[in-house]
């Protein structure tokens, strides 16, 4: 990790002076200060976010502040209030946020208009349980009776690290449940002997001074072969697919590391995020990218020709708009934005129904509402 990104996130919230980054001309309108929520100091999104803040201020004079939240319903909850522009989350604050599924679907959420802007593509993470060196441990099968973190108010982290567990033919109940307040603390408690699996990007921070810490750190593997145990996976994350890390602690230098993956972090807004705000945003970390571009493990995937454009959670118009001006933008594109736009209207719209009818076990009604909703939409059924 450079030495910037270590003192600002240091820091807790980071905001940024001028000359952090080497200066890159960009045309984009920003306003002078600006929000973003991001994953815990020390996280690689929060380590990005920092890189990214640091080129903003060099080019645009845009004080950018990135406040870390603890989990996805604390990063996504300012962005709700209207209270930052801008979300650099994960799967959890997108796409479970727009599936008002897990936390998201607690009477006081319900399914939200996340809309996309960009998101780090770059292949060169992955998106993994880490072990605890000194346990033996070479699969997730071996995981079995072992102390696995679990992450108050963080459903993407447990449903990842629940994805990993059943590759490995194992439940939460196979496993003993540790519960953290945060993702730092998860990780925390794995250096500290209080659990023995947390899950992270392999270029966390944390995972970084885990590797070096006295317990060491180690990544089982993901067989791309193994048919039966990606199965297994997918059905309960459908976003991930193996990849072979290079970016990573005990990973940098080597072959690479064979796991799985999945685009994080995810700059989001929302349906009501201003289009020309949308716009500048996306147009600014475009044409900085070459500012920010190493500044931060993996940020690399953050480059125009690494994005999605069939994702599974919705561009926003204005970032459509620029990537119509780029040239990227197609009818496949629009035809697959449209139908999830669709999606999510289906969801809020079942959701406002059962509102209205106030069942009074509230879990099991809207599990049922939003299998109904998404069957007759004609949507696939996830979670």
């Amino acid at each position: 990790m450079n030495s910037l990104v270590k003192l600002l996130a240091a820091a807790g919230t980071a905001t940024f002076v001028a000359g952090a980054a080497l200066a890159q001309s960009t045309t984009a309108e920003l306003p002078k200060q600006m929000s973003w929520t991001a994953y815990d100091t020390g996280s690689a999104g929060y380590n990005q976010a920092v890189a990214i803040g640091a080129a903003l201020q060099d080019a645009l004079g845009v004080n950018l502040r990135v406040l870390p939240g603890k989990n996805d319903v604390s990063r996504t909850e300012p962005l709700r209030q209207g209270r930052v522009e801008f979300s650099a989350t994960g799967v959890g604050g997108s796409f479970m946020a727009q599936e008002g599924a897990f936390q998201f679907g607690s009477e006081n959420w319900g399914p939200q208009p996340i809309r996309v802007l960009m998101a780090n593509n770059g292949g060169a993470i992955n998106l993994a349980v880490g072990v605890a060196g000194d346990l033996g441990i070479k699969e997730f099968s071996d995981l079995k009776g072992k102390r696995v973190a679990w992450v108050v108010g963080a459903p993407a982290l447990n449903v990842n690290t629940e994805a990993y567990l059943a590759y490995g033919g194992l439940t939460w109940d196979d496993v003993e449940r540790v519960d953290f307040g945060g993702f730092g603390a998860s990780w925390k408690g794995l250096m500290e002997g209080q659990v023995d699996a947390a899950f992270a990007s392999t270029n966390s921070g944390f995972a970084y001074e885990a590797a070096t810490g006295p317990r060491g750190l180690f990544w089982p593997p993901i067989d791309p072969n193994n048919t039966e145990g990606l199965e297994r996976m997918q059905s309960i994350a459908p976003f991930f697919s193996p990849n072979k890390a290079r970016v990573g602690a005990n990973i940098d230098g080597t072959d690479g590391y064979q796991g799985a993956g999945y685009a994080y972090p995810v700059l989001v807004g929302t349906a009501q995020t201003d289009a020309d705000l949308a716009y500048n945003m996306t147009k600014a970390m475009v044409e900085l990218f070459g500012a920010y571009d190493g500044k931060a493990p993996g940020i690399g995937g953050w480059a125009l020709d690494k994005q999605d454009m069939t994702w599974v959670v919705p561009y926003h118009e204005g970032a459509i708009r620029y990537f119509k001006e780029a040239g990227l933008w197609n009818d496949e594109a629009q035809a697959h934005n449209d139908n999830l736009i669709a999606r999510q209207a289906a969801l809020q719209s079942a959701w406002e129904d059962l509102k209205a009818a106030a069942p009074e076990n509230w879990d099991e009604a809207w599990a049922e509402k939003r299998r109904e909703a998404l069957k007759a939409g004609g949507f696939s059924v996830v979670f």
